[in-house]
């Protein structure tokens, strides 16, 4: 009789938001950025919270929030990439020599050259790094970091130390500059277009748990949180379209490099939850050798992740380069810190396995704000530095603490 009893009492024990269907690690980031939010508008004077500032900080976040994905891939597989920095640098250098020496056309045709190569030459170094990896079963700490000093040398080694510029209007888009962004019509179709898509996504996810069985959050609640989703949208948009073209006069609307991560980020998420590649992946994480019994490539599975993880940091550097018009030797440096920090702190685990991609963009949302509260503060770089060092260690102490408790 008391086992019935405790076997009944389980439930209740679950937490709240679990048994909402929410993830409590989400809800508490949402809570932690706001509450950084509300704290540095209050310390810079009302400057953090308006239009051209949250303008500013979208456009900052794009660079992490694009290879935070790729990341968090690479974290789940139990591996680390303290090259992505550094790659950024050599291929954002590599596309400012390509597009003023070898492209140095103002059109359409020559920005997307420049970026396709780019991209290539990205892919090549994780395909490259992948394969030391996997075939030589050198850890992945110890070739990313020779990577780390390889081609931050490399971006020196191009131009001799100097710094390319001006790159051509059509490329400057990229980083989000004036002309590099949609404009106030495009932006509400936007933002109408992914609210329909979440919608009908979310429509689609009820229906075909309700079918198997599985259970579904309250109506009620479902329509709350759908709802609060097309408001973010609805303000975030009108965020964008609050800072006019100083030109025009006209609004921005939302930049390109904000679309760019968040085409990335969508794209990464339907990888990891509908394809079987994704499967694989964290498969692999949960036990590499299991996943390897069961006929998985898991040579070719670790190259592939690291060729994507150093193709998305070629697009954050065409990104950096295009938003400073100039390559320099300087581009990227310690991003690899702010990548690997919002990877942890949005829920990926040091230890393999596990992992959120929307987590993880909101890890990358939250050390924006830190940086762009910290320019607005004007405090120095080194104060910078060590805030940031401090947060990436409190996320892996966190990280530490819920594997403990998991364990136990």
């Amino acid at each position: 009789m008391q086992q019935v009893n405790s076997a009944a009492a389980r439930p209740a024990s679950v937490p709240l938001l679990t048994r909402l269907g929410l993830d409590a690690r989400l809800v508490f980031m949402i809570l932690a950025i706001l509450g950084i939010w509300v704290a540095f508008h209050l310390l810079t004077g009302n400057i953090f919270l308006t239009a051209r500032n949250l303008w500013n900080l979208s456009v900052q976040t794009a660079s992490v929030g694009v290879m935070v994905s790729g990341m968090v891939l690479i974290i789940v597989m139990r591996n680390i990439d303290l090259s992505i920095g550094s790659v950024l640098g050599f291929t954002g250098m590599s596309m400012a020599v390509l597009g003023t020496v070898v492209f140095p056309q103002n059109t359409w045709w020559a920005a997307l050259l420049t970026l396709a190569i780019g991209l290539a030459l990205g892919a090549l170094v994780g395909v490259i790094q992948g394969t030391w990896i996997a075939s030589l079963g050198v850890p992945s700490f110890i070739v990313t970091l020779g990577g780390l000093l390889i081609f931050r040398g490399g971006a020196w080694l191009l131009t001799g130390g100097q710094t390319v510029a001006p790159l051509s209007d059509t490329f400057q888009i990229l980083g989000g500059g004036l002309g590099g962004s949609i404009g106030g019509p495009w932006s509400w179709a936007v933002g109408g277009a992914l609210t329909v898509l979440i919608v009908l996504a979310e429509l689609r996810n009820y229906q075909q748990r309700a079918r198997r069985g599985l259970p579904n959050r309250p109506v009620g609640l479902q329509l709350l949180i759908t709802g609060a989703t097309a408001l973010t949208i609805f303000g975030f948009v009108t965020v964008m379209n609050s800072y006019d073209d100083p030109r025009t006069n006209l609004p921005r609307g939302i930049p390109v490099p904000v679309l760019i991560m968040l085409v990335v980020t969508a794209f990464m998420m339907w990888l990891v939850r509908a394809t079987r590649f994704g499967r694989y992946v964290f498969a692999y994480g949960g036990n590499p050798e299991a996943a390897r019994l069961a006929g998985i490539n898991t040579k070719r599975l670790t190259i592939m992740v690291f060729a994507l993880m150093g193709m998305l940091a070629a697009l954050a550097g065409a990104i950096q380069t295009a938003r400073l018009n100039a390559g320099t030797n300087s581009t990227g440096t310690l991003a690899e810190l702010s990548v690997i920090a919002a990877a942890v702190i949005g829920g990926t685990s040091l230890s393999g396995g596990s992992g959120s991609i929307p987590g993880a963009f909101l890890g990358a949302v939250l050390m924006a704000s830190l940086i762009n509260g910290m320019l607005l503060l004007d405090l120095p770089s080194a104060w910078q530095n060590v805030v940031q060092g401090l947060v990436l260690m409190l996320a892996v102490s966190l990280d530490v603490v819920v594997q403990r408790r998991r364990s136990k």
